[in-house]
Order: structure tokens, then sequence, then C-alpha cells
């Protein structure tokens, strides 16, 4: 069973709609997917809601009260979303559940600090010290052809960890939230400049080198 955790102590930067998207894009590929929500807002379980019942199924887990115990043993995958402000010891445990942790981190100065500091201490969990966890980031709502994009971009390259890919500020990710469904799952026509931000990104989580 796979955990691919989505996490970052700075809140709205796109947790939730990373992982409804991964889950529905593994799900639509045949994979037994479960989404464990551990904010208690709930944005993950809401989605799950609003799920079309022609749609792949998938496990609604709320990790806020009780951990991943109701995880179904036939997942393939478990898709973690991780609550904001996760320091010290509820850090450590969080990781504790994944293999594999991306980080959304958005265009603004603000939120690079943020991340560089939570960065920082995510590095410094025994799990990921020991490489039985990998990190990844990935600059979310961007917009292209702005300075403050050439920033993150810049300030991404320069981490040591991963910056896996950059994914565009768009309605397509407002259309399918309320829909309960993911960008994969909008026609083609609409959705084809998300598909192929997203190539990297999918392309890093199939890969060895994702996982410990």
């Amino acid at each position: 069973m796979r955990h691919i955790m989505v996490m970052n102590a700075k809140g709205g930067c796109g947790k939730s709609t990373l992982a409804t998207n991964i889950a529905s894009h593994y799900a639509d590929r045949g994979y037994s997917v479960a989404l464990a929500d551990y904010d208690p807002q709930r944005s993950s379980l809401d989605w799950i809601d609003r799920r079309p019942e022609n749609r792949p199924k998938i496990a609604g887990v709320a990790g806020f009260d009780g951990g991943l115990r109701h995880v179904p043993r036939s997942a393939d995958m478990v898709v973690i979303d991780a609550p904001a402000r996760s320091h010290g010891k509820e850090l450590v445990d969080l990781v504790r559940h994944a293999e594999t942790i991306i980080v959304p981190v958005l265009p603004s100065t603000i939120d690079m600090q943020a991340t560089d500091r939570f960065i920082a201490e995510l590095k410094a969990v025994g799990k990921i010290e020991r490489k039985q966890a990998k990190i990844g980031v990935v600059a979310n709502r961007v917009r292209e052809y702005t300075l403050i994009f050439d920033e993150l971009d810049e300030h991404l390259t320069r981490m040591r960890v991963p910056y896996i890919a950059s994914l565009r500020e768009a309605q397509n990710y407002v259309r399918a939230y309320t829909r309960g469904l993911g960008v994969h799952e909008l026609p083609e026509y609409l959705a084809w400049p998300d598909w192929e931000q997203w190539e990297p990104l999918i392309s890093w989580i199939n890969s060895k080198k994702s996982q410990p």
C-alpha cells in the first residue's frame, strides 16, 4: 500500500486541491484509492461527497478522527491531505504515515519564507533523515511570465529537495472541485494545458525517485 502525503504548515497553499487531483488521477486509472483528510475543515471529504456515482470510487477517511484505522485493506494507494500548522510531535507523527511527501508552495514572499522553515523542520524528522521518505516541492497556483513566479521558480530550483512541477492558477481546478472531479477527468479540449503541467508530477510519483 503506497502512502502519499500532501503537506505544508502554511495554510491556503492548495494542499486539498493537490490531494484530490492525485487521488482522482489514480482512481481513474484503475487503482483502489483512499483519500485521508486530516484537516477538520473537511475539504477533501466534502469533495468526495460531491463525486458523481459514475466516476471511479474513492474511499474517504476522516484522518482527523482516528487516523488511518479505517483505510480499506484493499487500497493500493492512500493519499493524505495533511492539516496546516503541523509542527513538532504532530509533524513527526504525520510523517510516519508517508513514504512520499509533496509540498505545494504559492508564489509569494511570505509563502516562500514559511516553506523554507517548514522544509528545514521536515528534513530534521528522523524518518526523512534516514531516507525512509522522500520530499518534493510543487509551485502551485502560478501565473507564468510574472516577476513573482520567476522569483518562486528560482527559489525552488535552489532548494535542496526535488522541484517537481509548476501548476497554473486556473478555473479548471474550481470547476473540477465543485463537481467532485479532478482536472484529469475534465474534457480534453478544456483541460489539456493542465494535463501537460501534471505530467512531471505524475512521472515523479511513479518513479523510484519518490520512494524510499
